[in-house]
């Protein structure tokens, strides 16, 4: 089945998905008009080949995600540093579930893809699960580690016969993107299927 993305600042690179790959990108109007019974998703903002992570170990490895039902004793928000490495060391399943966590967290932030030299099971075996690409990490890194990090590392342009791995942000253009962060992701797609979709 064809579905049809489409979002609303930029039809002018509308994507179409033919299983999990990319079947063609080009105007709204034009692959509409090509594939009439493609189903049509309609997105605000910007569709966007997705982001690059380029804090794996970091976010997936030392960092503690808390479960929602431990909201009461350790917050929602990322846990690091010698709290994390007490918290894993009390319970050995908390690395696999934090890591997921991490996983869901980064298509939250519309990551496709995540670099950084993985060392543990848990986490490895979220990255494949998700699935997310694994990229090249820069030589250098501005810093700190975050979901969001500055500079956001766009992929290169999707192009037909490449996997359907995308993201859309509620913003007007890239530069707006730049200016309010990845937290304005509305939805994920890896190899596609919507992996995240904001409420």
């Amino acid at each position: 089945m064809l579905t049809l993305h489409v979002a609303e600042h930029s039809p002018e690179t509308a994507v179409l998905v033919s299983g999990a790959s990319v079947a063609a990108v080009g105007p709204y109007d034009d692959l509409a008009a090509a594939h009439p019974s493609a189903r049509v998703r309609r997105w605000p903002g910007i569709l966007t080949p997705g982001l690059l992570n380029p804090y794996a170990p970091e976010l997936l490895e030392a960092t503690y995600h808390p479960d929602p039902r431990e909201a009461d004793t350790l917050g929602v928000d990322p846990i690091g540093g010698e709290r994390a490495r007490a918290l894993f060391a009390a319970d050995p399943a908390r690395p696999g579930a934090s890591a997921r966590r991490g996983v869901q967290r980064l298509l939250a932030h519309g990551t496709v893809a995540v670099a950084g030299t993985l060392r543990t099971r848990p986490a490895l075996d979220a990255v494949r699960r998700a699935p997310l690409a694994v990229g090249h990490r820069p030589p250098s890194l501005p810093g700190p580690p975050s979901l969001s990090p500055t500079p956001l590392i766009l992929l290169p342009p999707l192009s037909p016969n490449s996997p359907a791995r995308f993201a859309i942000f509620a913003v007007r253009d890239r530069q707006d993107l730049v200016r309010r962060g990845a937290d304005t992701c509305v939805a994920t797609v890896l190899e596609g299927r919507l992996v995240y979709r904001s409420r």
